[in-house]
């Protein structure tokens, strides 16, 4: 029996297409999926048999794993592989949902690869390893939140051996383990999603798509986020002292940290946008070998809060008003000084004063380098 095809532009209930989407892969059966790259087959990873058909029709790629698992959020993606490294979180955080897979260990034994069946595990693990993408189309996340367990994917190659842009050109090489296809047009990219398998301490490109590997390398880098009130004072301080301390691990200049994977900035929770460093500040830093000639004050982003890995703050009052704006920054957020001690507010003072607030700045980055992972890589 053709599988049926519901055409999404046309449809005036997209709930109810949701609803015989999920039935469907919860019954055992296979559904074709739009994605923003390329059109994939879906199936309960709880179904083996389901698993095992789309896997016997995926894309055969040496040494990868046959099929993806699509997760809900970049969060879950620990429960599957908690070995995760921190390159492989940022990437996450950064670019999922989105067109970017990312290839990571299973062989841990707390992975959920573990409690899906034998037929399933074999389909998804390729050398202790396994492929996990959080698709950027929201037809499939809303079906994927309503499916009890995990959905896993297969990306057939069209007839002509590229990717299946296009509900048709997915059909023509599929149909016959179909119950079901959402057509949604043309993808958006029309191009595959950029594939990488994580390292040790970085990650290589297994297959180009959407993403090059230079914004994946620039998404990879650690970003450290300096907040205080105004970014006129103690947040740019401890911006360019970082930088000079980060250049040291990395063995390079503090211009060049970025090219080494450490981008740094700072912001104020009540900043206007474009304003200069103060006068005291400017000459305690050129005191200290440092420039905030250049610096341009900026207000703290939902943006700026989001990207970023490490937020120090200079207080409390900081720490608490971030996170009463942004909950879920919670483990990312942390007092500059590790005793948790207010870092000295110089607006208004003498030069001394301003002085004696870098020292302060100094030490407690002095303190939290070793914390931050910045070390220089050895070829």
């Amino acid at each position: 029996m053709p599988p049926m095809v519901i055409d999404l532009r046309r449809t005036e209930d997209a709930r109810d297409v949701v609803h015989r989407a999920v039935q469907a892969l919860a019954e055992g059966r296979c559904v074709a999926f739009p994605t923003e790259t390329d059109y994939v087959i879906a199936a309960s990873g709880r179904c083996g048999d389901a698993a095992a058909r789309i896997g016997d029709i995926a894309a055969a790629r040496s040494g990868e794993p046959q099929l993806t698992l699509a997760l809900k959020s970049p969060d879950e993606a620990l429960d599957w592989a908690p070995r995760i490294t921190p390159v492989g979180r940022r990437i996450a955080r950064r670019c999922w949902p989105g067109p970017v897979a990312m290839i990571v260990p299973d062989d841990h034994a707390e992975s959920l690869v573990h409690r899906l069946p034998e037929r399933s595990r074999r389909a998804l693990v390729e050398g202790g390893r396994l492929r996990i993408r959080i698709p950027g189309h929201p037809m499939l996340a809303d079906c994927m939140r309503m499916l009890p367990g995990p959905v896993v994917l297969a990306e057939p190659v069209a007839q002509d051996g590229g990717q299946s842009v296009t509900a048709e050109a997915l059909l023509e090489r599929a149909a016959g383990v179909l119950a079901m296809a959402i057509d949604d047009g043309r993808t958006r990219y029309a191009q595959p999603p950029s594939t990488i398998e994580l390292t040790a301490d970085s990650f290589r490109m297994v297959r180009a798509g959407v993403v090059s590997e230079d914004t994946l390398r620039r998404l990879s880098s650690l970003m450290v986020l300096f907040v205080c009130t105004g970014n006129t004072c103690r947040s740019p301080m401890a911006e360019t002292l970082f930088r000079t301390l980060a250049a040291e691990r990395l063995g390079c200049r503090p211009d060049e940290i970025e090219q080494h994977g450490v981008v740094v900035s700072s912001a104020g929770l009540a900043a206007w946008g474009g304003g200069p460093a103060s006068t005291g500040a400017m000459e305690a830093m050129r005191e200290m070998g440092g420039d905030l000639s250049g610096h341009e004050s900026q207000p703290l982003t939902e943006s700026l809060v989001a990207q970023a890995d490490v937020i120090l703050t200079m207080t409390s009052a900081h720490r608490a008003a971030i996170l009463a704006q942004f909950p879920e920054a919670g483990g990312r957020v942390a007092m500059l000084s590790p005793e948790r001690r207010d870092v000295l507010d110089p607006v208004g003072g003498t030069l001394e004063t301003y002085r004696t607030c870098a020292r302060q700045i100094h030490g407690h980055l002095t303190a939290r380098m070793a914390t931050l992972g910045i070390e220089r890589r050895i070829a």
